[in-house]
């Protein structure tokens, strides 16, 4: 609880708590940091990549994992990769109280997490949210992918080139095209 004098911060008598949430966000995805961790090793043995963890809090909590290969991903291969990692989510119990646990491909409009997911997919078009909007006014984008460059990213947005750090980047997803 913060204290009395700091700003924002309020009581459980129905005022809001921005804190609270932000704290729940933040933990939330410290704890799908360290799953990423524990279970990227495992997947991979298996001969698959591990995209991304997401932790999802609020009523009934879930663990979902963004898992793809170079042949795809089948209802198989999901029941494969929940089997082997339940064990060693059972052993190692990393996260607290009861949660579901769900596999899947990353889709068409996939996470894009690493350098390597956005060199994988030069000259596709992505929806990037930043961590902080630019020169005060701007957090959203979407734009073609059009180099990546050490920890850069090149977008082309409206015509202009965007530079983004990958430190920069809260999310990104590909869009989907169809054809």
């Amino acid at each position: 609880m913060c204290p009395p004098a700091a700003g924002g911060c309020s009581s459980r008598n129905g005022a809001s708590a921005p804190f609270f949430v932000l704290e729940k966000l933040i933990m939330a995805r410290t704890l799908a940091i360290r799953i990423e961790a524990l279970l990227r090793p495992e997947i991979e043995a298996l001969g698959y990549e591990l995209i991304v963890a997401e932790y999802i809090t609020g009523g009934a909590a879930t663990l979902r994992l963004y898992v793809d290969s170079p042949q795809g991903i089948t209802v198989d291969d999901c029941e494969t990769i929940s089997h082997q990692v339940s064990g060693v989510l059972d052993v190692e119990n990393p996260l607290p109280g009861a949660y579901t646990l769900e596999v899947s491909s990353p889709g068409l409009d996939r996470p894009l997490v690493t350098t390597d997911h956005f060199a994988r997919f030069v000259g596709e078009e992505v929806r990037l949210s930043l961590k902080r909007p630019r020169d005060g006014r701007r957090r959203r984008f979407r734009g073609a992918i059009c180099a990546v460059e050490d920890d850069q990213i090149l977008l082309r947005v409206d015509g202009q080139e965007l530079r983004v750090g990958m430190q920069e980047i809260e999310s990104a997803r590909l869009v989907p095209q169809f054809k």
